[in-house]
């Protein structure tokens, strides 16, 4: 782990100081109780409640609820190896795929474990300067452990063009 991917860590588990990233650059994701559980060089856990601004009709978590927190635990893989990197790299999500097996009627957790590939990926982009691509999968369960969706979002890393 580097300087920069440790100092991301430390912010994204304070929890003021991330409730307010969110707050700032995501209020949905905060109105919504969108929050990272778990982070570490190799995965991300996130959690999005039921509740009466995530459901939908159907007495269920509204599917874009899910995606938020799904996407989330792929996205912040990807920041924690671009914040504060001397190589500007923009990160764009170019496409998204999600498959449901069961109502979501309680939190529903997402983890990705693609952190080490995320890392090899954006590195090699920033080498060859070159963009590349990665599809990381995103499984959410319920509190029972039992399978509620999995999601598969495809990054792309790309050098910035620096002009002076």
């Amino acid at each position: 782990m580097n300087k920069s991917q440790y100092q991301f860590f430390k912010l994204i588990k304070a929890p003021f100081k991330f409730n307010l990233f969110l707050l700032t650059k995501l209020p949905a994701a905060f109105f919504s109780g969108v929050r990272v559980r778990k982070i570490d060089e190799e995965r991300c856990t996130t959690s999005v409640p039921y509740k009466w601004l995530t459901q939908n009709p159907f007495h269920s978590a509204y599917f874009a609820s899910l995606a938020m927190a799904a996407e989330m635990s792929t996205g912040t893989l990807a920041l924690s190896n671009i914040y504060k990197s001397p190589a500007k790299v923009s990160m764009l999500l170019t496409a998204m795929q999600a498959t449901y097996f069961k109502k979501a009627i309680s939190r529903t957790y997402f983890t990705c474990n693609k952190g080490k590939e995320i890392t090899k990926i954006i590195e090699e982009s920033i080498r060859t300067g070159e963009g590349k691509s990665i599809v990381a999968k995103s499984i959410g369960k319920n509190e029972k452990g039992e399978l509620i969706a999995e999601f598969l979002f495809t990054w792309s890393f790309k050098m910035k063009n620096v002009s002076k």
